[in-house]
């Protein structure tokens, strides 16, 4: 081995302590392997390549012939991989990679038998379904890859490896099936991730956020998920997955309106049942978008509507509050969100415990003591709840967002207010694209194929075309002429 290629992996290991240089004489031959213990299998390393290593030493020598069966890979039961260039043989050893250096050659070998500490696989927390599988991804890729391909055993199923992030050298895989995709949208998502230039990415939302293509749109457009099941059925839709090394999370693309209001559990029920729980979410999940701020117009600009007893009692409760309907609304909602976010840092033993007592015990307090009144604390309790209806977090928390602006418009400007936000939002949103799909198909445009899986979703029978708003249109047109 060339003193140079040693002196300067040295050299860049400066200060790393962990690296271990086990030097090992063959045949008179300086051999030099080099690895870090904690994020190497040193029991793999001991059996396959420094026991046979040392064997040789023992045995007649014959170096030429070692070279030859070096040279053909037969040398060790494992795998291994020349490697030229010294500065990514630096990168090998601290990726979990084992590297063998030889006095004289120009070369080195290097052995994959990283080791890295994970956790096994559990349930998924935050997409919890009652029928159907229980089983999340982790934060080893591999193992995610594995659920993933245990589900989908087909030769079609591709994934294309990146790495990204300067010093984290993170590895990110691109998952799709080959003739179901959009090779225009794959096409973009390859250029995206190819243009990242950042220094390390922690979390699976450094690509969702460095790929919106300068959108600054609020509403996501990439659906995260922990489940391989929902991630197998949607690249059979024609979408495209992304599973990063240290996220037990994947991002789906294109994304649509619809499909953030859809859950798994949809389609692992009977179609009633599951049409119904859709059409009983949709409806909900509106109302917790508007309901506080029409509330709010109503009481405040438009109370000849309300009916008469209806509004005597509104008004009796009202009576010694000293707030506006928008302040006391205000008053309300930051409060429900304080014991929101208190709920999620709060220990979980005691968590939904103390959020729970403490949103009572506020409650009550509060419409005791005259700062609120009562059905102001009933329409922000069930707007709180029917905000949980949402199955993906991210719109979950637009519509959060959303919500304050829609209250500050009702209690300023009425109906009108709330009117003329709904429809700049709905504009905004026929106005996206993810990725080339329409935010809001089949909706606008309006696509009646697709709707047979929208507000509702018909027998599994009747579901034998893929949505047009994924898949590859052009294959999609050419089945159906056939």
């Amino acid at each position: 081995m060339a003193a140079s290629i040693l002196d300067y992996i040295k050299e860049e290991l400066a200060g790393s302590s962990d690296v271990v240089y086990q030097s090992i004489n063959v045949y008179g031959h300086a051999c030099m392997l080099i690895y870090i213990p904690s994020i190497v299998d040193t029991l793999s390393m001991q059996e396959y390549v420094s026991t046979p290593l040392k064997s040789e030493a023992n045995s007649e020598p014959d170096w030429p012939k070692f070279l030859e069966r070096l040279d053909r890979g037969s040398a060790f039961a494992i795998p291994y991989v020349k490697v030229y260039e010294v500065k990514r043989a630096v990168e090998l050893i601290v990726s979990g990679n084992a590297l063998l250096c030889i006095d004289g050659l120009p070369c080195m070998y290097y052995f994959e038998i990283i080791h890295y500490q994970k956790r096994a696989v559990s349930e998924s927390q935050n997409e919890l379904v009652v029928i159907g599988p229980q089983e999340a991804f982790i934060e080893d890729i591999d193992t995610n890859l594995s659920l993933l391909r245990h589900i989908i055993k087909h030769a079609d199923l591709k994934t294309k490896h990146f790495s990204i992030g300067k010093y984290t050298k993170t590895d990110v895989y691109l998952i799709y099936i080959e003739g179901l995709y959009n090779p225009q949208t794959l096409e973009e998502i390859q250029t995206s991730l190819e243009d990242i230039s950042i220094d390390g990415i922690l979390g699976i939302s450094y690509l969702a956020e460095h790929m919106k293509q300068g959108h600054f749109s609020p509403f996501p457009l990439f659906q995260y998920t922990e489940r391989p099941d929902s991630v197998a059925a949607s690249l059979m839709e024609g979408r495209i997955g992304m599973l990063m090394d240290g996220t037990p999370s994947a991002l789906l693309t294109p994304v649509t309106f619809m499909s953030l209001l859809q859950s798994s559990e949809d389609y692992y029920q009977s179609f009633y049942a599951g049409s119904w729980v859709r059409i009983v979410r949709l409806f909900f999940s509106m109302l917790s978008l508007v309901l506080p701020s029409l509330y709010v117009a109503i009481t405040t600009f438009h109370s000849q509507i309300i009916p008469s007893n209806l509004l005597l009692t509104i008004a009796s409760a009202r009576e010694n509050i000293p707030f506006s309907a928008l302040t006391e609304a205000l008053i309300m909602e930051l409060t429900f969100e304080a014991l929101r976010e208190a709920g999620t840092r709060i220990p979980k033993p005691v968590g939904q415990t103390v959020s729970i007592i403490g949103g009572i015990v506020i409650g009550q307090a509060a419409v005791q003591a005259g700062i609120v009144s009562a059905p102001m604390v009933i329409v922000v309790s069930i707007t709180g709840i029917a905000s949980y209806i949402i199955p993906h977090m991210e719109l979950g928390l637009i519509f959060r967002l959303l919500r304050f602006a829609l209250l500050i418009l009702g209690g300023t400007m009425g109906l009108l207010g709330v009117i003329v936000a709904v429809f700049v939002t709905y504009g905004h949103l026929a106005n996206m694209r993810s990725y080339g799909t329409p935010f809001l198909q089949p909706i606008a445009p309006l696509v009646f194929r697709d709707w047979k899986d929208t507000f509702i979703r018909v027998p599994s029978q009747y579901m034998n075309k893929r949505s047009t708003s994924f898949t590859n249109r052009k294959n999609d047109r050419r089945q159906k002429k056939q």
